[in-house]
């Protein structure tokens, strides 16, 4: 295990929150250089591209947004090649960034609190969503898009990021349509063995409807087919097997007369509720449904289960064993409240309860479902081997807190064994603060044996708050020893998701 020994007569805990407050503050500027100062050495066979997105401006000409969810999407693009690595990052330009950067002020409600000025009067009856393109970006079928769940993706172009505009997938989305921020990239759905990106989009109400969306590698739809689910749904992730979409229904409701109003914004008025259950909804995949529909199988069917009350943001994977779907989630006691007049930079992180990693043995024959607690360590953004998702899989990588007990920020990745039970830390304490950990395994040489699932390197931006600049790390999966650590010239604001691609944008 990798770690850092705290002096206890200096740092009480691993973190100083000031420290921690620094990571969100705004990067106006846009850069493109080659990154120079490296500690270690780039390994010569990593080759591509880390493409990452996040809320770069957290105020609007130094008027604070409310919430950093609410904050203009910023891509940073790392491109690797022959042992050297170029950084650039764009701001999304959107028609709300692009209107508001010209008039000096917010002129957009946001969805997590963001008022414009003037009060509830000046937010009365204003439904207007300003697509802020903040949360995730992949690269699929030639083209990159930043994505946003409430709305469109916005096309970019790969090399320059330059913003290319609203994107409708070749028609496949209307105007206003929605477009999830976690598409789940299937290794091998189609017959040929391709790969297949697989989302979603929901229309909430007081019943949701669940819209599934396949695209084949070249971009092209594949499948196209929806279910509708009573109750509000408050979905974020879901993931999939060979048959099956799974959502998990958060317990919450949803009352928005002071949304109307304009006292409060929609996550305000969203509303968790202990006392029941969160519900596992499983969708057959429409391939793999009409080709069950001929057989005796429950794959045809839309299974719906419960289990104890929680809130999940992130799945780390799924898989099929038998007659059980296993999934594996991060899982929360309670959805912490938007407070109209909080601020989420003073966040006290021991009043609120830390995600763990949960293991969900869901039987389709009984009916039932099993927890298993697989991680105790607060934990969050989990991801696995690219060739084993929807597939059983033995190592999960996430973001952690340093200390083993208690919420804290991520300072820390995690290897978790999920056959053996055994860890490995990777700690940046006490300056460090990590973000979400990619997963990009070494390419074989056509004449190797395939290699072990934890052959490659873990990718993860670092907010070094002793200097106020960023960092990227490079470590080794197997063992998560440091192998190289490339020094960016300024901080970057802590992000939402990432993706890698092989193809190199330097």
């Amino acid at each position: 295990m990798t770690s850092v020994e705290l002096n206890p007569s200096v740092f009480e805990k691993s973190y100083q929150r000031e420290d921690w407050q620094r990571g969100y503050n705004s990067l106006a500027q846009e850069f493109d250089y080659w990154i120079d100062e490296i500690d270690g050495e780039i390994p010569a066979d990593l080759k591509g591209t880390l493409f990452r997105n996040g809320p770069g401006l957290l105020d609007v000409n130094g008027n604070p947004i409310h919430h950093p969810f609410d904050g203009d999407g910023m891509i940073c693009a790392i491109a690797f090649q022959n042992g050297r690595a170029h950084f650039r990052n764009r701001f999304v330009k959107t028609e709300g960034y692009l209107a508001e950067q010209a008039a000096g002020k917010i002129l957009y409600r946001g969805v997590f609190g963001t008022d414009k000025p003037g009060g509830w009067l000046a937010n009365l009856l204003d439904f207007r969503l300003k697509n802020i393109a903040n949360t995730n970006v992949v690269y699929w079928g030639g083209k990159l898009r930043a994505l946003w769940e409430a709305a469109e993706p916005h096309a970019l172009d790969p090399r320059t990021l330059e913003t290319l505009g609203l994107d409708t997938l070749d028609g496949v989305l209307k105007p206003g349509d929605a477009f999830a921020a976690h598409p789940r990239i299937d290794p091998g759905c189609a017959a040929d063995g391709d790969a297949c990106l697989v989302n979603f989009s929901i229309k909430p109400g007081l019943s949701s409807t669940i819209t599934l969306y396949e695209f084949a590698p070249d971009g092209k739809l594949l499948q196209k087919y929806a279910h509708s689910t009573p109750g509000f749904a408050f979905i974020h992730d879901f993931a999939i097997t060979p048959h099956y979409c799974i959502f998990f229904q958060n317990p919450v409701t949803f009352n928005p007369l002071n949304f109307l109003a304009g006292t409060r914004s929609a996550a305000e008025c969203i509303q968790f509720h202990p006392d029941k259950p969160t519900k596992i909804v499983l969708i057959p995949r429409r391939g793999a449904a009409d080709k069950a529909a001929h057989q005796t199988t429950p794959h045809a069917q839309v299974h719906t289960f419960e289990t104890l009350s929680g809130f999940v943001f992130h799945h780390a994977n799924a898989f099929e064993e038998g007659d059980e779907v296993v999934i594996d989630s991060v899982c929360y006691e309670d959805l912490p409240a938007v407070e109209p007049e909080g601020d989420f930079r003073q966040t006290d992180f021991d009043a609120i309860a830390p995600g763990h990693l949960w293991r969900f043995r869901v039987n389709l024959q009984t009916g039932t479902v099993d927890r298993q607690l697989l991680e105790d360590r607060c934990c969050e953004f989990p991801v696995v081997h690219p060739a084993k998702v929807g597939r059983a899989y033995r190592y999960a990588y996430l973001g952690a807190a340093h200390a083993p007990t208690g919420n804290a920020p991520l300072q820390a990745v995690i290897k978790v064994d999920t056959h053996s039970g055994d860890r490995l830390l990777w700690s940046a304490a006490p300056w460090g603060y990590v973000g979400e950990p990619i997963f990009v395994p070494r390419s074989p040489s056509p004449d190797s044996e395939p290699s072990a699932e934890d052959d490659g390197w873990v990718l993860v931006m670092v907010f070094d708050s002793s200097r106020d600049r960023s960092s990227l790390f490079i470590l080794d999966a197997h063992d998560l020893s440091q192998i190289a650590r490339l020094h960016l010239k300024h901080h970057v604001p802590y992000g939402l998701h990432g993706s890698f691609t092989s193809e190199c944008f330097a």
